[in-house]
């Protein structure tokens, strides 16, 4: 089977679990170090150029995962670094057509807004530095950017998808990846997500999202879209790969069936013809792989228990069927081809093998070693995967695999469940390092494909329908009495671990089974569905519809109700199990308030309960060394509460982190939830003055920072205020211009410009009314805001300022955050006095911090000085950009 390198964008959950007992049974392994676990492979994820002449891989440097190059026949120690991240790992990479350039994706501490860099593989580092530098070819900020084709045409041009426009909808570009030129193809004013290129580099299909939810395919004409072809939001088809002829693609879809099949779509007509279907009828398509060299179909694949691959070129199939026969036991994944199809990189995979690469010639049939990953990972120490299944509660057959501990009869084991996150996935059999580690430590290990898992059909999707907490949860539990049966698993050391909805899983077994399980880890599980259903970002616009039919729908009585009671946290009382939780600060799914419920409602109950926070981690964590201060800390819980093995301590970076990053649950304090009908405005003791303020900002992101300049002018307009913020950027000047009721200081209109964006909102009678506009096309702003609004956009600090500070003094305002058109409610405290240094002196200042009422992870302390009220130092955390800090310092 070959799985095509793209951008793997999607935010890396690697999770956490562990276990007991410091007794080894007789036959057991030795303990396997967490490190070489989950430790950065020395080596992984290597590509070759198009041209055969390079090979790109991912090597730690600096502990963080980076992109090195070499040429193929060199070895591995004369790699040449490309990349310097030392926050947050390169999650994947791709060469351009022409071997000229190597493109990769980032964002900033998690926040999901990803820009496109290049690195040219053949430049050299400049003086001092250690690697060549990597050009921001987007420049974007608060922008998620999409990669839709990278043409065989034209290989320096990318076509990328913005939303910087609507942030709900990408608009289509042309980037020249030699210069970072981007040219409009397409506004995206229709709903489109997606967007395909026939072989030549032409526009030919897009796929668009009804308001209902149903998925369109549409012809692309030179000034309209034709429908062709649609299915409903319970369907599946999307186009996947042009014929050489232009007039057919390829297609998956399964409307009207079960099973995904591959179809041939007359792109003129939207006629179609089947080309395969599962020939076992068990499972949907898995994929299919086309030829780099002629564009033929080549391989197709299906995942039942294990692969099954079809291959559609007799050659192609003979030489995957040679390499197969050297290794008996594993599986084959083609990973990377070159051009002419003459180089391929291959990695034999299996249960006990994460993956042993090889450089194979086809003309030679010759098959050279290249890396193992986790080259130090004892294969022979780990455990066999067996595919199982079960009955739910209503008797649907649940497919899963199950991994025992090796060395050990096998009975009365103490047990770790392992949902998979999305839910809308699966798991598959292989080396997974997760069920792995805890075999290790002597757990049996169930990983089910409950229903609502992709893969298996339909009816078996469509199963998990409006029953997050019932039917979905059964299917867990319902695994561990097959366990509990089979005489596997000891019913009082069973233990649930998983994250994102895995850790919602988790924390549902642990509220509605409250007598299941023995200890639960809950990494960033949403314990709310409904602030988690109003947590979808902009750019998910298109599934939302998916998620309410799925889900639930929140904008009706029987769907919030329904929501309500699937949400662990409306029921948090009932958990008595021990749990861990662990959270991101800037988690934009999950309101670190409602985390904080959940370990309050054990803490003050008396149960056991541990909390970790990484400050610096968003939905999931990604930073290397906060992973390994999870799994140290959540190996050790299991290990107290279900009796396997575990690891004592860790290297001194990953104690000294986990100190860092540990919350004693008894000092977790829930500010009151303030009640936005209840929030008026803070009355100021003074009033705005007229005058001019510099200011020197900092922007730190992902490792990075950026340095700008920021002045503040406050004007008097006779029976108001008018303020302007003008900030100097990379992409042009930003003004801010704000109407400052005088006395009140109540904010009345504001108005933002950069560049083509253009921003009007007036605030009046508890309303925001306005419009957005960017190149001509507007969107219309309309929100209740409750309430008036108070210290928000330019001059808002020097607002705040006017306010009567003393110690201890408090209150609460809101803000309107203009990109989701929503109401913040804020609470502001005067936390003290203090010495501040700043360029333009040191002043007596009143330390203001101000957050969010309901837990959110925005932030922002400000130092304002006691005689001149002078705003002197600001230092905010934007949630909005994952944990971004910019700090401002009056310079004159």
């Amino acid at each position: 089977m070959v799985k095509k390198p793209w951008f793997v964008l999607s935010c890396v959950l690697i999770l956490t679990s562990m276990a007991i007992a410091q007794n080894k049974p007789i036959g057991q392994p030795p303990l396997i170090d967490r490190d070489i676990i989950f430790g950065d492979p020395e080596i992984a994820g290597a590509q070759l150029s198009p041209d055969g002449r390079y090979m790109a891989f991912l090597r730690p440097w600096k502990d963080t995962r980076n992109i090195y190059v070499k040429s193929v026949n060199e070895p591995f120690s004369a790699a040449r670094l490309l990349t310097t991240e030392t926050k947050r790992p390169v999650a994947g990479y791709l060469w351009t057509q022409d071997s000229k350039y190597i493109v990769f994706a980032k964002d900033h501490d998690g926040d999901e807004n990803f820009n496109v860099y290049a690195v040219d593989p053949a430049a050299k580092p400049a003086a001092g530095e250690e690697a060549p530098p990597s050009r921001d070819l987007t420049g974007l900020k608060g922008v998620r950017v999409m990669l839709y084709a990278a043409p065989k045409t034209d290989p320096d041009v990318l076509y990328i998808g913005l939303n910087d426009r609507d942030k709900a909808w990408h608009d289509l570009y042309k980037l020249k990846i030699s210069t970072g030129e981007k040219t409009l193809v397409r506004k995206n004013t229709d709903r489109i997500t997606g967007w395909s290129f026939d072989l030549k580099g032409n526009l030919r299909l897009a796929t668009r999202s009804a308001d209902n939810g149903d998925t369109e395919i549409m012809r692309v004409d030179a000034d309209k879209f034709t429908l062709i072809y649609s299915c409903s939001v319970f369907e599946t088809c999307n186009p996947m790969h042009f014929r050489p002829d232009g007039t057919h693609a390829y297609m998956e879809s399964n409307k009207g069936t079960d099973l995904v099949s591959l179809m041939m779509l007359d792109t003129e007509t939207g006629k179609t013809e089947m080309v395969e279907s599962d020939p076992l009828g068990k499972v949907d398509l898995g994929g299919a792989l086309f030829s780099e060299k002629t564009d033929e179909l080549i391989e197709t694949w299906y995942t039942a228990d294990r692969t099954k691959v079809y291959f559609k070129d007799k050659a192609f199939g003979d030489d995957n069927h040679w390499i197969e026969k050297q290794f008996p036991g594993k599986e084959l994944r083609v990973i990377s081809r070159t051009r002419d199809e003459d180089l391929w990189l291959v990695t034999m995979v299996s249960d006990t093998e994460p993956g042993q690469t090889l450089l194979f010639d086809r003309k030679a049939r010759k098959l050279t070693p290249q890396y193992k990953v986790w080259e130090k990972l004892p294969r022979e120490e780990l455990a066999e995967m067996k595919s199982i299944s079960y009955k739910s509660s209503d008797g649907l057959e649940i497919p899963a695999y199950l991994t025992l501990p090796k060395g050990v009869s096998g009975k009365n084991l103490p047990t770790i469940i392992l949902p998979h996150g999305g839910p809308w996935g699966r798991d598959e059999w292989g080396y997974h390092p997760l069920s792995q580690f805890f075999a290790n430590r002597g757990y049996a290990v169930l990983q089910p494909n409950f229903r609502a898992s992709t893969g298996y059909g339909r009816k078996f999707l469509d199963a998990g329908n409006l029953e997050w907490g019932r039917k979905m949860q059964d299917d867990l539990t319902w695994g561990v009495k097959y366990l509990v049966a089979q005489g596997i698993a000891d019913p009082k050391r069973v233990g649930i671990m998983g994250g994102s909805y895995g850790g919602y899983a988790t924390l549902a077994g642990v509220v509605f089974t409250p007598d299941l399980y023995a200890a639960a880890v809950d990494v960033v599980g949403p314990s709310n569905l409904i602030t988690l259903l109003e947590s979808i970002p902009p750019y998910w616009e298109a599934a939302r519809k998916v998620f309410a039919v799925r889900m639930g729908d929140a904008s009706t009585p029987e769907g919030k109700k329904l929501l309500m009671d699937a949400s662990p946290l409306n029921s948090a009382d009932k958990i008595k199990t021990p749990l861990l939780v662990a959270q991101g600060a800037n988690d934009p799914r999950v309101n670190r308030r409602e985390a904080e419920q959940i370990v309050i409602a054990l803490r003050d109950r008396g149960f056991n309960v541990e909390y970790i926070l990484a400050p610096d981690e968003g939905h999931g964590f990604a930073r290397p060394i906060n992973n390994m201060a999870l799994f140290m800390a959540a190996e050790k819980f299991l290990a107290q509460h279900l009796g396997g093995r575990y690891q004592e301590g860790g290297t001194a970076e990953e104690v000294a982190r986990l100190k860092e990053i540990t919350v004693d649950p008894k000092t977790v304090v829930l500010a009151k939830k303030v009640d936005a009908a209840a929030v008026g405005a803070p009355t100021p003791a003074s009033d705005l003055k007229a005058g001019k303020y510099n200011y020197q900002v900092k922007l730190e992101m992902g490792g990075q920072s950026m340095n700008l300049k920021v002045s503040t002018s406050i004007a008097d307009g006779g029976g108001s205020w008018t303020a302007i913020d003008q900030t100097e950027t990379p992409q042009g000047t930003a003004t801010d211009t704000a109407t400052i009721q005088k006395t009140s200081l109540l904010v009345q209109k504001r108005s933002l410009k950069q560049g083509p964006v253009a921003i009007d909102v007036d605030f009046a009678g508890n309303k925001a009314t306005g419009k957005m506009s960017m190149n001509g096309q507007e969107k219309p702003i309309n929100a209740d805001l409750g309430g008036p609004v108070f210290g928000d956009a330019a001059g808002g600090d020097l607002a705040i300022a006017c306010l009567p500070l003393a110690e201890g003094y408090t209150t609460n305002f809101r803000n309107f955050d203009i990109q989701t058109q929503k109401v913040k409610l804020l609470q502001l405290n005067v936390a003290g006095a203090e010495s501040v240094t700043v360029p333009a002196g040191t002043f007596d200042a009143w330390r203001v911090e101000v957050a969010a009422a309901d837990g959110g992870a925005d932030k922002k302390t400000l130092w304002i000085a006691k005689d001149s009220h002078k705003v002197v130092k600001v230092k905010a955390v934007l949630a909005s950009m994952g944990g971004a800090v910019m700090t401002l310092e009056l310079a004159e």
